[in-house]
């Protein structure tokens, strides 16, 4: 296994994803922008979405898609907000709002997202502006389909849901970062708790291997947890600072590093982008989809 530093002086980088040509982009939620890596080049912008983005995914017709949580998280505020929402970025560039509310439902912080099997896009959506902690509000996680509808998958009591990803059978796996737990909603609605993590990990984000494992970004830990899918906990990778969360590119793993904990109204760049390549493991290809009209 190696571990490579490819970018350093990131502002809370998170939510990595291959684009169709290889490059690699990620949300820096102090700058409020989408920004992308490649070999050989640093660290560019690839599009300015205002706010605080959380997570981006691209699909391989050229669109991307970022969760915008406002830019009121934690004690951070961004000078220029924008309305909890999924944000689209077209394939010339082009910033668009797809939904601030889903089937009647206003966001509240959108968090992370995935297609499915279905062509659907789920995301995430803890709340937690004030207090992610201990807040009085439950976390939702919505399904968008592709002509922007969508609707309520499930709300859970007050935890705060984070990464999210979906099985090849449909099923959707998430971690709370806070109760340490990794969870799964069956194709029948059954919730099961897969398992709860170490204490000193607090999960963020999470990908799944070709194998079905998930690899789990351990905050605190300074890591990522690799956990199978029966729940049976599987080993630690030891990886950056602050890791947030991952993507693989066959049996390479990306992987974005906040640096430090967040806690500091003063955004620190002092984030980090990892890459560590595995010698057996590889990804699960990514499930493909579009929500709204196109250019």
């Amino acid at each position: 296994m190696k571990v490579e530093l490819l970018a350093d002086g990131l502002g809370w980088p998170e939510g990595p994803a291959p684009l169709p040509d290889g490059r690699i982009i990620f949300v820096e939620t102090y700058r409020s922008q989408v920004s992308v890596w490649r070999p050989g080049h640093a660290v560019e912008q690839f599009a300015y979405v205002g706010g605080g983005p959380n997570a981006v995914l691209a699909a391989a017709d050229g669109y991307c898609y970022v969760t915008q949580n406002g830019g009121v998280i934690g004690p951070w505020r961004a000078t220029d907000k924008r309305p909890p929402s999924i944000q689209r970025i077209t394939p010339s560039g082009k910033v668009e709002v797809l939904v601030t509310e889903v089937a009647g439902h206003t966001l509240r912080a959108p968090n992370d997202l995935a297609f499915g099997p279905d062509g659907r896009l789920y995301f995430t959506d803890p709340g937690g502006a004030f207090d992610p902690v201990n807040r009085p509000d439950p976390s939702r996680v919505f399904a968008l389909n592709s002509d922007g509808t969508g609707e309520l998958v499930m709300e859970l009591e007050p935890v705060y849901s984070n990464g999210i990803v979906i099985e090849a059978s449909g099923d959707i796996v998430w971690v709370e970062s806070y109760t340490n737990a990794v969870k799964r909603r069956t194709k029948d609605g059954r919730i099961i708790e897969l398992c709860v993590l170490p204490d000193k990990g607090k999960p963020d984000g999470l990908k799944i291997a070709k194998n079905g494992d998930f690899y789990i970004s351990a905050l605190l830990a300074k890591g990522l947890d690799v956990v199978k899918p029966d729940g049976t906990y599987a080993g630690f990778i030891a990886v950056g600072r602050a890791p947030t969360n991952c993507a693989f590119v066959g049996s390479e793993l990306y992987i974005t590093d906040g640096g430090h904990l967040g806690m500091s109204a003063t955004p620190e760049m002092a984030g980090a982008l990892w890459r560590v390549s595995l010698d057996d493991v590889a990804g699960l290809d990514l499930f493909q989809g579009h929500v709204g009209g196109r250019e």
